[in-house]
């Protein structure tokens, strides 16, 4: 066991004296110091760079009695600006450029972690004004000198007042002069001006605390910064804001701008949902109950990347694409009906391409967008041209194979749909006086037609050989509703697997469901099976383009959308309000909440909104958001979130402590779980050690009142729809929090790498995973007509269920961009975080951690070689990649960020 080397001091009550600003060299206080030279710094901490100009530095020193004192150089590195690409994006505000930083000044105040012996009071503070003195391109550095008396002890904070006019993103601050080598505060925060709002920043050092074990001079300091980033709940959020605090989904509709669209309210006992961050906007004219929309949501300033990030961060070029390039598409093909004539129109698409209106305006999209956007060299137009996935370059025709669409459901993008069929007959749980007749329309005899020579299907069920993707009761309720919209349907549906001898999965039949309409009709439904006959074989291509148009839908609106991002933000809210930076919890989660409330941010204003990128594409149109919060209500908890439970609950594992990690899965060869679980235990390993670190027993657990606070507020208040379903854990034990944050760091990490970054290979080629069916099976209540198009053209009967070219190419688009890493994405147990690095434990863990990372990958390229694991290698297969921890920038099918961070 490792052992706790927490910092220790004595309790005490403190009350700060505020300070004023000094005015003056003449105040008492106040004395003229030299700089020191660039050279010096540089031996001492190795890393800084300042300017050559040399000036004077105006510092504040210690109280004026006759005691020995250190001269300590704060370095301050600030980020400059990205420049004029948010200018033309429509983005305002952000940090000064270079020239307005000139001659511009911080105030710094040093905080002793201790208070003063004598009085039982907190030290007065020791204030400098640092000035800049250098600039690359990287970073604009402000020096400042202290005199620090010996009795003024060991800093434990420094305050920061920004006398710009513009906030500025402040990276670090160095002070270097102490008796044991420079000490280095990491910031990594945006700085408001004191024009906006005269309190200072607090940044403390990156040593980590427990509550109980604050020093005494920073115990006031630690409550009270807690409180300002809680805030009181009340007004509008203003953009350099850090507030974090809770919200309804009450922002998806426009009612002030149409009256239909106007969206329910997610959260609460109707449609319960993970809570939101507040933003404070006015409510809707129309609507009392949804919140206005504006320009742009807020989010607390930290959470933002915009000028940080590189200018290819996925994130803006989200934004990018449905604010310019959408538009442009929706002017190339005016009508938003059309289909694809033929099948090699959907292979121009990577030819030939779209060609597009010109894009002076938006200049910066064909860098922006280097994989998408072509300049035609003989034109004045310019084309939207998509990359060929991955997939259909290894096997064009890969989607039109029954065994891809069974394998996808074990090594695709949604691997978390596939269930263990355990009773028979297949039943619905819902109302038959509302639904219709709840018995599944697939019987004994055509399951045992199916696997004839096989076994029987009672031998199937028992020996675990019998899979499912059940879309049935989830969806049925809404198929009415669905088909009052334009352009789309829906069914319920169930597709049954048998497991053959060679683990792959063999698709066996289709069931389709429409419930009783209100005109009277009854509910209808049919079996489709694999076929070699023409009529047979079209219909079962038809039923799997419904099934795939289920299977998108569940996987970006629950499986991704909902089990990731939504259910991720309470969790950062509640990490920002209830735990401190000093808290060696919040040190651990951080790096897997950066920029996730940005993303979902975004999301809410362009993608989930309403007749947003998702309402226009995807089967269930109006009611997608809907949907997902009636698959929270039914099916979401806690304690399914992490993996090892998720597929016991899906009966594909079970217990077994003579297996590896503890589970024999009843589908051997499982990509996703057999990688998954490795990168499960890798990461249990890593926050095994560091828990185990600083609550080395029970006691620790039992006395930590912000550890509580934050468990107690993402279960009553996040997840609070949800406060009373089983599924959440005590925290009474270090095992009990090894458990909860384990599972919250892989939701963020290996759940929402495996079920994000091969969109495009997947999804690119739209016929493979369709994210909409247009059009009703033609055997179902037929026209004349459908029956006639059917029979003389089934090719062109499928081309119509199909998206249209507007909806294939939004999507392909956008896929595009989701699935791409940055060139400076921040993979998981790449990097350690400061703090890490500066207590030996900890450091010397994560670099265990980091082995083990480099190590599956190998264990990963070993599977993919492997020819007998035919889910995962073979003639035209993609390898599985996506849990591979690492991965260059790109479209490449892996890598594991630390964040959801698009």
């Amino acid at each position: 066991m490792l052992k706790t080397q927490l910092h220790q001091s004595p309790p005490a009550s403190p009350t700060l004296v505020p300070l004023s600003k000094p005015s003056g060299q003449a105040n008492g206080g106040i004395a003229i110091f030299p700089a020191q030279s660039e050279l010096a710094l540089q031996k001492r901490t190795g890393s800084a760079r300042v300017g050559l100009s040399s000036s004077t530095i105006d510092a504040v020193a210690s109280p004026s009695t006759i005691e020995k004192s250190l001269s300590v150089k704060a370095v301050v590195k600030v980020k400059p600006s990205a420049g004029g690409f948010f200018s033309e994006l429509g983005i305002s505000g952000g940090l000064d450029t270079i020239t307005d930083l000139m001659g511009k000044t911080l105030l710094l105040e040093l905080v002793s972690a201790e208070l003063d012996y004598k009085t039982g009071q907190e030290k007065e503070t020791i204030k400098g004004y640092a000035y800049k003195k250098g600039q690359n391109e990287e970073e604009v550095t402000y020096e400042c000198k202290f005199e620090v008396g010996e009795e003024f002890g060991e800093v434990g904070a420094i305050f920061v007042e920004n006398e710009h006019h513009k906030e500025m993103y402040l990276k670090d601050i160095i002070l270097d002069g102490f008796v044991g080598g420079p000490l280095n505060i990491t910031c990594n925060s945006w700085v408001h001006s004191k024009y906006d709002n005269p309190q200072k920043r607090i940044f403390f050092t990156n040593k980590c605390y427990l509550p109980a074990e604050t020093p005494s001079g920073l115990r006031r300091l630690r409550e009270e910064e807690l409180a300002i980033l809680r805030g009181n709940g009340q007004g509008e959020r203003k953009s350099y804001e850090r507030i974090y605090d809770y919200d309804v989904y009450n922002d998806l509709g426009n009612p002030d701008s149409d009256v239909d669209k106007k969206r329910p309210v997610l959260g609460g006992k109707e449609l319960p949902y993970p809570r939101r961050c507040r933003t404070g906007r006015r409510q809707s004219k129309t609507d009392p109950q949804s919140e206005s929309r504006s320009g742009s949501i807020y989010v607390p300033r930290d959470e933002q990347f915009s000028t940080i990030k590189e200018l290819t961060f996925s994130a803006k070029t989200v934004y990018s694409v449905v604010h310019a390039l959408v538009p442009s598409l929706e002017t190339a093909i005016v009508d938003s009906d059309l289909g694809f004539p033929y099948f090699t129109a959907i292979d121009e698409l990577f030819n030939e391409g779209v060609n597009l209106p010109p894009l002076q305006k938006q200049g910066f999209l064909k860098d922006l967008f280097p994989r998408l956007v072509k300049t035609v060299t003989d034109a004045s137009e310019d084309v939207l041209r998509f990359e060929t996935p991955e997939t259909m370059i290894r096997d064009r025709f890969f989607w039109f194979s029954d065994e891809e669409f069974a394998r996808q459901t074990l090594a695709g993008i949604n691997p978390y749909a596939i269930q263990l069929v355990t009773e028979w007959p297949l039943m619905s749980e819902l109302d038959p006086k509302i639904y219709g007749p709840p018995e599944s329309a697939i019987t004994k005899e055509i399951i045992e037609r199916e696997i004839k020579g096989f076994m029987t299907l009672n031998e199937a069920i028992q020996q675990k050989k019998l899979f499912m993707l059940d879309y049935h009761d989830l969806f049925l309720p809404y198929v009415n509703k669905v088909r009052q919209l334009k352009g789309t349907t829906l069914y319920g549906s169930r597709t049954l697997f048998f497991l053959t001898p060679d683990e792959t999965l063999k698709p066996l039949a289709i069931e389709l469901t429409r419930p009783p309409t209100d005109d009277g009709k009854p509910q209808w439904k049919q079996v489709f099976i694999p076929s070699c006959h023409s009529t047979s074989m079209w219909l079962w291509r038809l039923a799997k383009a419904h099934v795939l148009a289920h299977d998108s839908g569940y996987h970006q609106l629950v499986s991704h959308w909902l089990r990731t991002h939504c259910a991720t933000e309470p969790y950062i809210i509640a990490t920002n309000r209830q735990l401190s930076e000093m808290h060696p919890i919040y040190k651990l989660l951080h790096p897997h909440f950066r920029y996730t409330m940005e993303i979902n941010a975004l999301a809410r204003g362009y993608l989930i909104n309403g007749d947003g990128i998702i309402e226009t594409t995807f089967s269930p149109g109006k009611y997608s958001m809907e949907l997902s919060a009636v698959a929270y209500d039914k099916q979401w908890q806690f304690d399914l979130q992490g993996l090892p439970n998720d597929l016991i609950s899906r009966g594909l594992a079970v217990k077994d402590p003579t297996a590896p990690y503890g589970l024999k899965l009843a589908i051997e060869d499982y990509p996703f779980a057999n990688d998954g679980l490795l990168l499960w235990v890798t990461i249990k390993e890593w926050v095994t050690n560091y828990v185990n670190h600083y609550y080395p027993d029970p006691s620790r657990i039992a006395s930590d009142e912000e550890l509580h606070s934050w468990w107690t507020e993402i279960r009553t208040i996040g997840h609070g729809d949800k406060k009373d379903s089983p599924g959440w854990p005590d925290l009474k034990t270090p095992s009990d929090l090894i458990h909860i944050v384990t599972t919250m760091v892989w939701v963020a990490s290996g759940h929402h790498a495996a079920v994000n970054f091969g969109q495009y290979t997947y999804g690119g080629y739209f016929p493979n995973r369709p994210t909409i069916a247009r059009t009703k099976m033609p055997v179902e209540d037929p026209t004349e007509g459908e029956l006639k198009m059917f029979w003389d053209k089934p090719e062109v009967t499928l081309l119509t269920c199909f998206p249209s070219q507007i909806q294939a190419t939004k999507v392909m688009a956008i896929l595009d961009v989701l699935s791409n890493h940055s060139p400076d994405e921040e993979y998981l147990g790449q990097d350690p975080e400061p703090a890490w690095k500066e207590e030996p434990v900890i450091n010397a863990a994560f670099e265990r951690f980091h082995g083990r990372l480099k190590e599956l990958e190998g264990v990963i390229d070993a599977r993919n070689t492997d020819q007998r694991f035919k889910n995962r290698s073979g003639a035209g297969i993609v390898p599985y990649e996506l849990l591979k921890p690492f991965s260059k920038p790109g479209v490449t099918g892996k890598g594991v960020p630390y964040s959801i961070s698009i």
